[in-house]
């Protein structure tokens, strides 16, 4: 006789799409910010070759959503299934992030580009049907709030990233070992999630008869194609944003404080303010404008990413941290959150276009701060002039989600 499956949790959901994205962000993405400047001080890589391989692993990410994004069209094309196993992709991603990451532990310079290209797509992969899984399993099961804990995993990652790569500074450890701790603890995390990662886990969405169909209240209109291009291009300036801190924070901290003591613990700090936004997020009520919440996210992060151009001091650097990750993960949630609201139906596809747009704004930061400091004089004035137009950009994306919420106020 077939043993009987254990439908899980709404709070084991959580905690697996909280693991997932620990991964796949945390890990997949940024353990390359805490080890860049073990590399630099190696020699293997220079500012340009730094702004290479993050450019390289963020178009990754910008592809991985694409791909996502017009899966559903791609199928119908070539005549395949529209459906899609999300689970079975949340694992395959997960495992190819422990191999990529791994794979950089290797003196193979060569191939680095191309394997933090693929690791950005895997995390694009393993972030979109994480996130459209684990809340709809959540929705299904009346926790929609509890989906906000998911995005704490980015922040998790980062920190006990962010603290190995303090530990291997501290022995004297070099780069290599660094990418060979951080995939070791990428597979003994996809291990705690990998059992609800199950199709044989979902709840499927309840049947609907005809007499109930009839009966039932309709689903929100879907928005027009203009609301949702000016939605998605408000969220992609989010990433060209944040993306030159969250890539070079540790390198800039060393060029405005060479002899700080302080130095290693920017980013965990970043990753500890990431962590206590996903809660806060998930301790807000359902109601009211998203819209108005991004504004507001955006807010904290300009003033985040303008803190330590204001104040280079640890002081400064420790509240741009923090400020800086505070509203990271919940712009994702509050903007996946209205993707659903806006697009109720098959909402997947326009999360991939988000992130894409996204993704896009990844991907010229990094060259942005790269070309200022190249044409500044020093490192120190090139930084700061980059910081201050990502802290502008994000300033121009509070008022455009103002602007979104004036224009197109939610239907009651």
């Amino acid at each position: 006789m077939q043993a009987s499956h254990r439908i899980p949790s709404p709070f084991a959901i959580a905690l697996a799409g909280l693991v997932s994205l620990g991964v796949a962000m945390g890990i997949g993405r940024f353990a390359f910010t805490p080890l860049l400047p073990m590399m630099m001080a190696e020699g293997s890589v220079g500012i340009a070759g730094a702004s290479l391989l993050a450019s390289a692993n963020y178009l990754g990410y910008l592809l991985g959503a694409l791909a996502c994004t017009f899966q559903p069209w791609i199928a119908r094309r070539l005549g395949w299934a529209p459906a899609v196993n999300a689970p079975c992709l949340v694992r395959a991603s997960l495992v190819a992030t422990v191999l990529l990451t791994l794979g950089m532990a290797f003196e193979l310079p060569a191939a680095w580009a191309a394997l933090r290209f693929a690791a950005g797509v895997g995390s694009a992969v393993a972030f979109l049907y994480t996130s459209s899984w684990c809340l709809e399993q959540l929705a299904r099961r009346n926790e929609p709030a509890m989906g906000a804990l998911i995005y704490v995993g980015p922040g998790a990652g980062i920190v006990a990233s962010g603290l190995a790569a303090t530990g291997l500074v501290a022995v004297g450890a070099h780069a290599a070992a660094g990418w060979l701790t951080f995939a070791v603890l990428a597979a003994m995390l996809t291990a705690l999630a990998w059992k609800v990662f199950d199709g044989r886990n979902a709840v499927p969405a309840p049947a609907v008869t005809a007499a109930g169909a009839a009966a039932a209240k309709p689903v929100a209109a879907t928005a027009g194609g203009f609301e949702l291009g000016l939605l998605g291009f408000a969220y992609g300036l989010a990433g060209i944003g944040y993306i030159i801190t969250a890539t070079f924070l540790p390198v800039i901290a060393r060029q405005a404080m060479p002899d700080s003591r302080a130095l290693d613990l920017f980013w965990p700090l970043f990753g500890v303010g990431v962590m206590a936004g996903a809660v806060l997020a998930s301790r807000l009520r359902s109601a009211g404008d998203l819209r108005l919440r991004l504004a507001a996210c955006y807010a904290i992060q300009a003033v985040g990413v303008a803190a330590s151009v204001v104040s280079p001091t640890p002081a400064g650097f420790a509240i741009g941290s923090v400020l800086l990750g505070l509203p990271f993960t919940a712009i994702t949630f509050f903007a996946m959150q209205e993707v659903r609201r806006v697009r109720p139906v098959q909402p997947a596809s326009t999360m991939g276009l988000l992130t894409a747009m996204y993704g896009v704004g990844q991907i010229a930061g990094p060259p942005l701060a790269a070309w200022l400091v190249a044409r500044s004089g020093n490192a120190a004035r090139g930084f700061a002039l980059s910081l201050w137009i990502a802290s502008a950009i994000l300033a121009f994306g509070a008022v455009l989600y103002l602007l979104l919420a004036r224009a197109y106020p939610m239907r009651r």
